[in-house]
């Protein structure tokens, strides 16, 4: 009985310090023993498209000042690229606390943008000025850089291949190595949808998870034909900390696939949310309980 009434206590209390702009601490967040955030994807088909909603597992502070680009999760280590002129950096960030642990600058000409992980190198795209850069994963030392043609937008990889987003509805497959195009796969959606404009990216169980640039959906595209295996929506997400806060979009995926965390943030977001995916019409937006 007892334990019944505190984990209702606390999943109250979790709620309440969403709505009054508090911190929930990873040790009083609620959650379900042992359930992971992204099993949800493993039921997923590429013949009908599924609608996805979430549950808030975790909030997590997050730096109101960083325009998010790029986000991913490796070896208990959380990595995040930036964006804007004179402002884009690759930096190591501590979850618990939101604390920059490093940073690596971008010169004042690059705008920041996606953000890969391949073995024990970071792959840095920039926006227009059509240069991806490659820095070692544990010293942020620059080791070599490529060229590609139009915009960078999303980046994630397969573990053998990066795949690259450019703000269309296409998907770019290339070579780690030397980043030419091995393969372009456009996405397919439902007669009469517009097509997204695909921003930063996240390989989580086979799928690629894409923000859809200005929208609070995040897509779930099967990389190998282009399907919409589902439309994850996370509408309600309480981005601000106060209500007169600045805040842009959406935009930020990574995958804890050891532990099947799913983090997720935006663009000047003071908060960085853990989330549990579960079908739209099962507590859509609430936090787990």
């Amino acid at each position: 009985m007892f334990v019944a009434c505190a984990g209702a206590l606390l999943a109250l209390c979790a709620l309440a310090a969403i709505g009054w702009g508090l911190h929930i601490s990873p040790d009083l967040a609620p959650r379900s023993a042992g359930a992971g955030s992204t099993g949800i994807l493993d039921e997923l088909t590429t013949s009908s498209t599924a609608l996805l909603g979430y549950e808030i597992v975790a909030v997590y502070p997050h730096d109101p000042e960083a325009y998010t680009q790029g986000l991913l999760w490796h070896a208990a280590r959380l990595f995040e690229s930036t964006g804007r002129y004179g402002q884009s950096s690759l930096r190591e960030v501590e979850l618990e606390t939101g604390r920059i642990v490093r940073e690596q600058p971008l010169e004042r000409s690059y705008f920041g943008e996606g953000l890969a992980l391949l073995n024990d190198e970071l792959f840095c795209l920039t926006w227009r000025e059509r240069t991806l850069f490659v820095l070692g994963r544990d010293d942020f030392r620059f080791r070599r850089k490529f060229t590609y043609d139009g915009e960078g937008w999303g980046l994630t990889t397969d573990g053998a291949r990066l795949i690259m987003s450019d703000g269309t509805a296409e998907l770019t497959l290339r070579d780690p190595a030397t980043f030419a195009i091995t393969r372009k796969v456009a996405v397919r959606l439902d007669p009469g949808q517009p097509p997204p404009r695909l921003n930063e990216l996240e390989l989580v169980r086979g799928w690629v998870l894409a923000n859809a640039w200005q929208t609070d959906r995040i897509a779930v595209i099967d990389p190998a034909s282009g399907a919409v295996g589902a439309w994850i929506e996370l509408a309600g997400l309480p981005a601000a900390t106060r209500p007169w806060q600045k805040v842009e979009v959406l935009n930020g995926i990574a995958w804890d696939q050891e532990a099947d965390r799913l983090f997720v943030t935006g663009k000047l977001w003071p908060r960085l949310f853990e989330i549990r995916l579960v079908m739209a019409d099962a507590h859509e937006g609430a936090s787990a309980e």
